[in-house]
């Protein structure tokens, strides 16, 4: 009886414990504080990098692809704020406050009077891009990435990486910029 105890205590101090953390959800984890730009584990390097078309060493922000990682396929829901559904202006929200540290206007109307406009060609990772939709102005946000890709939340299949060119989008597109130092950073 002896025997049969110890391989049962032996099972559960060894195997258990393996079978439990390779359960666990593989989403990438926030790590640093908003505002540091820590390095990506591998995972994330490599996905994002073959999305992108570029190269595992041209994603540096880690927090900013794990923020991603976390929200991508989120469904849309207007007004939304969590991972039940989300809008566009509510990820752009998140991304900058988890992300960068900054706490920009939570509607889109608000938050392009907080950019400073650059031209298309000179964007920068997490600068604002947004869109006319539906004839009205500055109706959808998306946060730029990089080589022409952007990060938001589209109100048919939820949150998405896709090319600012995709003619689906870009036909749209109306002003871009970066947030304007003075909006402050979050304490």
């Amino acid at each position: 009886m002896s025997q049969y105890r110890c391989l049962c205590y032996l099972f559960l101090l060894f195997f258990v414990p393996i079978v439990l953390t390779s359960c666990h959800s593989r989403k990438a984890v926030l790590r640093g504080e908003p505002g540091e730009v820590v390095k990506p584990n591998g995972d994330i390097a490599s996905k994002y990098s073959e999305i992108m078309g570029v190269s595992r060493g041209d994603i540096e922000n880690g927090r900013l692809y794990a923020f991603i990682d976390q929200w991508m396929g989120t469904p849309y829901k207007f007004g939304g704020l969590d991972k039940d559904g989300v809008d566009c202006s509510g990820l752009a929200f998140l991304l900058e406050q988890q992300v960068y540290g900054i706490t920009i206007p939570r509607m889109t109307s608000k938050q392009i009077t907080v950019i400073k406009r650059k031209y298309e060609e000179d964007l920068k990772e997490g600068d604002l891009v947004f869109f006319d939709f539906d004839g009205k102005q500055f109706s959808h946000v998306g946060v730029y990435l990089q080589n022409g890709y952007v990060v938001h939340a589209s109100s048919r299949r939820g949150v998405i990486i896709v090319k600012l060119r995709d003619p689906s989008l870009y036909k749209y597109f109306s002003r871009a910029g970066s947030v304007n130092e003075q909006i402050g950073a979050v304490n």
